[in-house]
């Protein structure tokens, strides 16, 4: 993506659908609504004005030319998500690498799922992650791993401490473990800490954001190794 926001476009010809759409764009941090488009002709020339669109929410069923059939036209074209009332549709959507297919009327949880599918396919493009997105309650999050100062096991969530707040996210800690960089370091089996927070370590402790961080005995040999002590 060019900025931290994912740029996006609305592509429908219908008021309501524009609607819901708009609204849950509004709803979700990550994202950014350029503009609102009600045919597959405003939506080429603004295209051809503006390089910074990141995702299409194209809508198939439209009079004159379908979404499908102006998506296929486009050189370097943006990731889509295609919307429909329509589900024979959903398989000629993902012919030419859909991102999504989006069910009018749309849910909100679903409509979520599908940009998390938008945000996993651009890091995957990146070489290195450098933030990682929490989805809590209905919103998701974008997170870089360095505002991280530890995580913690939080029953079936994690909770992800950052400076002057948290976030709790669905997952097992040690799947979530999987997610992150080289500089985080497990110290417990309920705690995870970034190095490059940390403020001193005593004993069997580690101070981060003057939070002490306890150090298992299973991991205190692993924490010593990876300080150089």
């Amino acid at each position: 993506m060019k900025t931290n926001k994912i740029h996006c476009l609305i592509v429908d010809d219908e008021l309501s659908s524009q609607k819901v759409l708009q609204h849950f764009i509004s709803e979700t941090q990550v994202l950014e609504l350029e503009a609102i488009c009600n045919n597959t002709s405003e939506a080429f020339k603004h295209l051809q004005l503006n390089s910074n669109i990141d995702l299409l929410f194209l809508d198939i069923n439209m009079p004159n030319q379908t979404g499908l059939d102006f998506y296929k036209s486009l050189k370097n074209p943006p990731a889509v998500i295609f919307t429909t009332a329509y589900p024979q549709y959903a398989v000629d959507g993902f012919e030419v690498n859909a991102t999504d297919y989006l069910l009018k009327p749309i849910a909100y949880e679903r409509f979520l799922t599908a940009i998390g599918k938008v945000l996993s396919a651009s890091d995957s493009q990146n070489s290195v992650a450098e933030f990682i997105i929490l989805k809590e309650n209905k919103t998701l999050h974008k997170v870089e791993f360095l505002n991280i100062a530890y995580v913690e096991a939080f029953g079936d969530y994690v909770k992800v401490h950052l400076e002057g707040r948290s976030i709790v996210t669905h997952s097992t800690f040690t799947k979530f473990l999987e997610k992150l960089p080289a500089y985080f370091l497990r110290t417990h089996k309920s705690f995870s800490v970034n190095l490059n927070k940390m403020q001193q370590l005593s004993g069997n402790q580690i101070t981060i954001d003057n939070k002490n961080i306890p150090i298992g005995q299973t991991y205190k040999a692993k924490v010593l190794a990876a300080l150089n002590l």
